[in-house]
């Protein structure tokens, strides 16, 4: 069976495209060959490995990598994941497929750590949500 290979784009590549690969490759890994990359790098965020792993994804080794990585390398589905990275990049010529699935920056959250994780937990609510609709609708 070949799989389809799919790219989660974010502006960082810090929470939410790492977040997207994790659980995807996590879940559906058997139908899809997934990366994530980011318009700039950082450091994948601690928030976004904390909950992930209550979730029973480990994603403590991921790096953040840079989106002209993957320049020139066909993938079957762009997926872009923040509205700064559509923007800075509204086209991928080597992506058979591009969808914009915007999620909320998790920069924005702010409080106690508490209040912070809790934001996390909804972001990768919302996104695991996503993958599981997208999934099914494409099987």
């Amino acid at each position: 069976m070949t799989r389809n290979r799919l790219l989660f784009i974010c502006t960082h590549n810090a929470a939410r495209s790492q977040m997207a690969e994790g659980y995807l490759r996590s879940r559906y890994g058997e139908r899809f060959e997934v990366f994530s990359a980011g318009t700039e790098v950082s450091a994948v965020s601690p928030y976004a490995i904390s909950v992930m792993r209550e979730i029973g994804v480990d994603i403590s080794g991921h790096r953040s990598k840079l989106l002209k990585d993957f320049s020139g390398v066909e993938m079957d589905v762009a997926v872009v994941v923040c509205d700064a990275a559509k923007s800075a990049c509204p086209f991928f010529p080597w992506a058979k497929e591009t969808i914009h699935a915007t999620f909320r920056n998790p920069k924005e959250f702010s409080g106690t750590d508490d209040q912070i994780r809790a934001g996390f937990r909804e972001i990768r609510d919302e996104i695991t949500g996503w993958i599981d609709h997208y999934v099914a609708g494409n099987s």
